[in-house]
């Protein structure tokens, strides 16, 4: 047996596992790429819908960004201190045991990226269909070409993924920069006349249902995680990393909301379907509309590309502890990917945008769709950090949650919270998501079955997790 460079994950003598080739760099693309996606170009509507005024409204963006770093900094001490592939799914199989794990992995693949795979695709696919329309099905068929081609791109390798990551990133940082720079500085002011009434007083409702779109379009900072084992230098860059991501992101977001307040006002926000494009077309006319489509696609695609990426990650692990997805376990050497988890996540979107298809139901019912199942798997993360601290407290930390036990204390209520929100202010979408978790209590029970039979000898494979060790490992 030979142990991996992190010491998380024993392998097999000549077995492929992952092995670290991901700069500081790389992994502040990525993360930046997935979280600054298309939905700050959709989002900011809602929120203001749902706001009292602008300085509410900003004050909301702010706490959004506040509520990431208070998540990342727990997240830094996980992976730090336990860089895996599975990410959140190696967590909680350590603290909680493999009934939640196995759940969380279902989710991941049944519900969170391939559903925001799905889902930026179509946006990609809308905006694409601006510039160079395909006929009648022209956005489900770029939507179908996306997932395709981004499969294709990563199965080549991880080098080849993360360098088209890092080109869209910086294209997309550019683009966002764009919309500020116009926002602030070649679109007027509004006058007194032009401004519309304030909206009446935020209540709690309302002030919860921003929230959970303000937290979605944060979303995405955690995906990191499931790098953390590819990541090169101390186990402390994967920390330093993810908090820089975050701030950044922070004061883009700020940034934006400032030039759509400052150009359109509250009132003009929260009519607006396509509140980015209203700016542009204020600032500098009809051509703004074209350039925006191609800032919106570019998001889209490098939002995609990120989540393509780190998707699979998730189900490589499970795949490596699972008896019914054992399939999913293998890790390709020439291209270093779990390429075999990539197709089955690509196959999966592709079914998702067929579905999408016939019944496409807008952002409003996928942030519906994925919130809960979301926030839930957020909620027992930041349990999982709590518990192992009692249960590992000599396991080596290189980064630690400052002001613990508060902090993770406090990402455990913004969750809860959040979760609370999703299931109170939301509609069927959250039902439909809680449903396909659901299912996989199904698939638990199957595959508690299938492990008890091979611990009797049917299957060396099933024993009890060799791979995803609970104890305290070596480094």
């Amino acid at each position: 047996m030979q142990e991996q460079q992190a010491g998380v994950e024993v392998v097999k003598r000549g077995e492929s596992a992952p092995s670290p080739s991901l700069r500081v760099l790389d992994v502040m693309a990525l993360t930046v790429g997935i979280v600054l996606g298309a939905g700050i170009f959709k989002a900011p509507s809602l929120v203001a819908a749902q706001s009292a005024s602008g300085e509410a409204m900003l004050l909301t963006w702010l706490l959004g960004g506040v509520a990431s770093l208070v998540g990342a900094l727990c997240y830094a001490e996980l992976a730090s201190a336990w860089p895996h592939p599975g990410g959140d799914y190696h967590y909680l199989y350590r603290a909680l045991g493999k009934g939640p794990a196995f759940l969380f992995a279902w989710a991941r693949l049944t519900v969170i990226p391939t559903g925001s795979i799905a889902l930026l695709a179509f946006v990609f696919g809308d905006y694409a269909t601006q510039l160079f329309p395909l006929g009648p099905y022209s956005s489900p068929v770029y939507a179908a070409m996306l997932v395709v081609g981004l499969t294709a791109v990563n199965i080549a390798g991880i080098r080849q993924g993360t360098r088209t990551q890092n080109l869209l990133t910086a294209l997309e940082v550019l683009g966002v920069g764009a919309v500020v720079i116009v926002g602030l500085l070649f679109t007027p002011a509004l006058v007194p006349a032009e401004a519309a009434p304030a909206p009446a007083a935020s209540s709690g409702t309302a002030w919860g249902l921003a929230m959970v779109f303000v937290l979605l379009t944060y979303g995405g900072w955690n995906e990191v995680a499931y790098l953390s084992s590819e990541v090169r230098g101390s186990r402390r860059t994967i920390a330093w990393s993810l908090l820089a991501s975050i701030g950044l992101v922070t004061a883009l977001y700020l940034l934006v909301n400032v030039a759509y307040l400052r150009g359109l006002g509250l009132e003009g926000m929260a009519r607006s379907e396509a509140v980015a494009a209203d700016l542009m077309q204020r600032a500098v006319g009809s051509g703004g509309a074209l350039v925006l489509s191609v800032i919106i696609a570019i998001s889209a695609l490098t939002s995609a590309n990120a989540t393509v990426l780190t998707g699979a990650r998730t189900h490589y692990a499970f795949g490596r502890d699972s008896v019914l997805f054992n399939g999913l376990g293998q890790w390709h050497a020439k291209s270093n990917g779990p390429s075999r988890a990539l197709l089955v996540q690509g196959a999966i979107s592709l079914a998702l945008v067929g579905l999408g298809t016939l019944t496409r139901q807008g952002f409003e019912t996928m942030v519906e769709y994925t919130a809960p199942v979301f926030w839930l798997f957020f909620l027992l993360t930041g349990v999982s950090l709590m518990v192992l601290r009692v249960r590992e407290p000599d396991a080596p930390r290189p980064f630690r949650v400052p002001l613990y036990p508060l902090t993770p204390l406090l990402f455990i209520g913004i969750c809860a919270y959040v979760l609370y929100s999703s299931l109170a202010f939301t509609g069927l979408g959250a039902l439909a998501g809680l449903a396909v978790l659901g299912t996989g209590g199904v698939l638990l029970a199957v595959e508690a079955v299938r492990t008890r039979r091979g611990s009797q000898g049917t299957s060396p494979k099933a024993t009890s997790s060799p791979r995803l060790q609970r104890t305290k490992e070596a480094t």
